[in-house]
């Protein structure tokens, strides 16, 4: 599809609003109608006439549809770029509903990050004008702009412990026992990375070592740490022991409020891995089913069944853990509604102490997208994510943070529950961009915040083991930009 932009700069946000209708489609933006191909097309063209006026207009051409929808901007419009911006979005996604029949949950709210949005309004005017400006202005449904508003309360009590001084930390375990059919995280399977994980895990040590120095050297207050990947459980027993050992070797944990490790396939859990973990010091795992059908784990790549999920979550809570985690998938292929309530219903009769309910995400990089599966195929979303928002809420759950994705089934969303007591921080901070986040290990991003400001600073690993490996010494150097970072805050 063509997209013209005619007398503005507002590619971004139209090419946005259309894939929310059209995810799959290749987006092909001109500056100049005259370029435009045979059909399918759109044209965005911000008019400014002799009399002072500015006429918005966005046209839709389809095969066997075409229609235009306008706007004239009052003065005060016309004069703020993003309200301008917002409006001919608006505009644009009137046309795009009429073809095809549909609303948008979040309307035309794009972001990543809607809660965050949500707060900055309800700070500045309150939270009733934080609503109507969700569901007036960016025609957010009444429910989603309910699950926004209900989410910030319970992120803002976490925010509020966060100091300047605070931090993070996010370690990389970036290999998984297979690669699921849905994945685009950078992590490479045992079987292809054996010989890697050696000289990896050692080196990997060596740069959470050299991070614990900056932190005490700038005095930093570390507040949560979350091990990642890939699955950190396909560590041996004796790995997950010299890793938390190593951990607090390098940092005060007294501050730490959350140690989270995922112990994300049940396949890689046995009872030595856990007592590692729980003697270790780490108070907090996520194992992750997506699904309790074993037909859809087999169709999605999982080498693990439903007893075994159970099995897992069982034997973490006979050896005592206090906060277990748990994830679902909606909209996994094959998956149905009835199906996905019977996932829930048997994982809310665990009674972990956290769930997340994600929706499938068709990343471009996945095998699913590769083998030519479309976004819309992994079935009804929207009913799985209805029936958890009323099923969480009767077993005592509360939503804790809210993100979004491109190309999700639906233009849903990713929901943390969790009992009272039990909010996943890390998943807060991280996602809130609230302090810095230190990263280690292959694929961690660290990003330096400014406090009281949206300024970040990004420092980049590098993204596959081997390239880790093989350039670990620039990498601890780039570590060093964490401390000129601090010393010109100083």
């Amino acid at each position: 599809m063509t997209i013209c932009i005619e007398n503005h700069d507002f590619a971004y946000e139209t090419e946005n609003v259309v894939r929310l209708f059209y995810p799959d489609e290749k987006l092909v933006t001109v500056k100049d109608s005259q370029e435009m191909p045979e059909k399918p097309f759109v044209i965005t063209r911000i008019t400014r006439n002799d009399n002072g006026t500015v006429l918005l207009s966005a046209r839709l051409c389809m095969q066997d549809f075409d229609k235009t929808s306008e706007y004239t901007c009052t003065p005060e419009e016309a004069s703020d770029e993003k309200e301008t911006e917002r409006l001919l979005a608006v505009c644009l996604y009137d046309v795009l509903c009429a073809c095809t029949d549909r609303e948008q949950p979040w309307g035309i709210l794009t972001g990543v990050r809607p809660i965050k949005l949500f707060r900055r309004l309800k700070e500045d005017r309150g939270e009733q004008y934080a609503l109507d400006y969700f569901t007036k202005k960016l025609l957010v449904s009444e429910p989603k702009a309910k699950l926004a508003a209900l989410t910030e309360t319970y992120e803002s009590k976490i925010i509020s412990l966060s100091r300047p001084e605070s931090v993070s930390i996010y370690i990389s375990i970036p290999f998984c026992p297979t690669r699921c059919s849905y994945c685009s995280f950078v992590s490479q399977t045992i079987e292809s990375a054996k010989k890697l994980i050696e000289p990896y895990f050692g080196l990997l040590l060596k740069e959470i070592e050299y991070t614990g120095k900056i932190v005490a050297a700038k005095k930093l207050r570390l507040e949560s740490i979350y091990i990642g990947g890939g699955t950190p459980t396909t560590l041996s027993a004796v790995q997950l022991h010299e890793l938390i050992k190593t951990i607090y070797g390098a940092f005060d944990m007294s501050t730490c409020r959350e140690f989270t490790i995922e112990a994300g396939r049940p396949d890689t859990i046995d009872e030595a891995k856990l007592c590692a973990i729980l003697e270790g010091g780490c108070d907090r795992i996520s194992i992750n089913p997506q699904t309790l059908n074993d037909s859809v784990l087999e169709v999605i790549g999982r080498k693990h069944n439903s007893a075994q999920t159970v099995s897992a979550f069982t034997l973490a809570r006979r050896l005592g853990f206090r906060h277990i985690n748990m994830d679902l998938i909606a909209g996994l292929p094959t998956d149905t509604a009835d199906s996905f309530r019977m996932t829930l219903d048997r994982i809310c009769a665990l009674a972990p102490e956290s769930i997340t309910v994600h929706t499938l995400a068709m990343k471009r990089s996945s095998r699913l997208t590769l083998s030519g599966s479309k976004t819309g195929e992994g079935g009804c979303a929207g009913e799985m994510l209805d029936y958890a928002g009323v099923k969480l809420p009767e077993c005592a759950y509360h939503p804790y943070y809210l993100y979004r994705q491109t190309r999700m089934e639906g233009n849903l969303e990713n929901v943390g529950w969790s009992k009272d007591g039990f909010d996943g921080i890390y998943n807060i901070y991280v996602m809130d961009e609230t302090h810095t986040i230190l990263g280690c290990g292959a694929g961690a991003v660290t990003k330096l915040k400014v406090p009281f400001s949206n300024e970040l600073t990004r420092i980049f690993n590098y993204k596959y083991p081997y390239e880790y490996i093989n350039g670990f010494e620039e990498m601890i150097r780039r570590k060093d930009q964490v401390v000129d970072f601090y010393d010109r805050l100083s």
